[in-house]
């Protein structure tokens, strides 16, 4: 239980424990201060560090530019507690308690906030050389392996593939992406919308080799399926991320068949007071009439304020959870966004010639409306279609697909 620093804590009778030291953790922390709440407020993170931002991880981080990336809280300004370097191992709601290495810790509400744990390569556990980029920990061992200007193998195409081959080859190593599917993102964008963002890799002299899948790894190589092999003094594995949800077996806690925690309207996990928000859990979205299981950012930045909201409301006029997804990726030279969740959409328009050097966007209708829209190095498109994405505006497609017509001005 913490305490306030410099004086008596207040209490209004419950103790919050926060399980996860991220962005979704912290901001929850902060979101119930701002929300009024005054009760003790504890966070835990697995993690020695003081509590970090992951997304410089990628770059800034790992290229030196930056030593760290630590959130700018005061903690102790907000009477909010830490327990770091603690690893979580059960939950007990029956209990009221969380089981850790040091020993159980009650809580009055429960917020999980674990996030997401990186899919390792099958076979290439605990082999030299194998990294992984998800933590303070990853950047700083890869950092040096950047320096050395090594042979470097990154294995997988998807968005945290694409950002360190991006660092890397700022670096000036020699990057070769694997991808065992056809082409990079298969399972994020159709492959029409991919073809164009496929050939940034030539252009920044990263080989891509698609459709291959690895079968070993060595200490200095990289043996595909098709027989090749790769000269490979790191190996850089990013092919997805799990919720990280292990620490809830036994506790009774509804997980999906995706491994998240299965939350509701409000975040409200299936056990009584605890409630889940980020990486580790999806929640049903009306807007696209499916539970949505997002990875990213602002997910993490967003969900906090609905607990928040629900706890020091108990749950009184608090508005369901259901934003506009929304990420942005870095790589090779190009900013990419994307807002809203494409599925839903059954008419894709292209904004600008994806083939020229200028920015382009791509944006997905359904009924008229705008569903998702990505653009590349159009920031105007974005911030106009998040605004749309909301409003659910229909939009004239002749006048949405002409790059030099806003996009607001689309509007029917």
């Amino acid at each position: 239980m913490s305490e306030r620093i410099g004086g008596t804590p207040e209490r209004d009778g419950r103790t919050v424990v926060v399980v996860g030291a991220g962005m979704a953790g912290v901001q929850t922390a902060v979101a119930l201060r701002e929300a009024g709440f005054s009760g003790p407020v504890t966070v835990i993170g697995a993690e020695p560090h003081q509590p970090y931002d992951r997304p410089p991880l990628s770059k800034a981080v790992l290229l030196g530019t930056a030593e760290g990336s630590a959130f700018d809280v005061d903690f102790d300004d907000l009477g909010v507690g830490l327990r770091l370097g603690c690893e979580v191992t059960g939950v007990r709601p029956a209990d009221h308690e969380v089981d850790t290495e040091a020993g159980p810790v009650p809580y009055d509400v429960l917020v999980l906030a674990t996030g997401a744990s990186p899919v390792a390569l099958p076979g290439a556990e605990g082999v030299p050389g194998v990294h992984l980029l998800r933590t303070l920990d990853d950047a700083a061992r890869l950092r040096p392996v950047l320096e050395r200007r090594h042979d470097i193998v990154v294995v997988g195409a998807g968005w945290i593939g694409a950002e360190f081959a991006t660092a890397a080859r700022e670096a000036g190593c020699a990057v070769t992406v694997v991808e065992a599917a056809g082409r990079p993102l298969a399972g994020a964008l159709p492959a029409e919308v991919v073809a164009p963002m496929t050939r940034w890799y030539a252009d920044a002299g990263v080989t891509l080799l698609t459709g291959e899948r690895v079968v070993a790894v060595t200490g200095d190589a990289v043996v595909l399926g098709s027989g090749r092999t790769l000269p490979a003094e790191a190996v850089v594995v990013g092919i997805g991320a799990r919720p990280a949800t292990s620490a809830l077996a036994g506790s009774g806690i509804e997980v999906g068949p995706d491994g998240a925690i299965v939350a509701d309207e409000r975040l409200r996990t299936s056990a009584p007071d605890v409630y889940a928000v980020g990486d580790c859990a999806s929640y049903p979205s009306a807007r696209y009439g499916r539970r949505l299981l997002v990875h990213h950012w602002d997910n993490a930045l967003q969900g906090p304020r609905t607990v928040a909201a629900d706890i020091t409301g108990g749950g009184a006029g608090a508005e369901a959870y259901d934003p506009v997804p929304y990420f942005w990726s870095e790589q090779f030279g190009r900013f990419v966004q994307y807002a809203g969740h494409h599925p839903a959409g059954d008419t894709l328009l292209w904004r600008g010639d994806p083939s020229g050097d200028a920015g382009w966007s791509v944006l997905w209708l359904r009924g008229g409306a705008l569903a998702a829209l990505l653009t590349v190095d159009r920031p105007r498109d974005l911030a106009q279609g998040r605004r749309l994405l909301a409003s659910g505006a229909p939009l004239d497609p002749v006048r949405a697909a002409d790059p030099s017509v806003p996009l607001k001005a689309a509007v029917v």
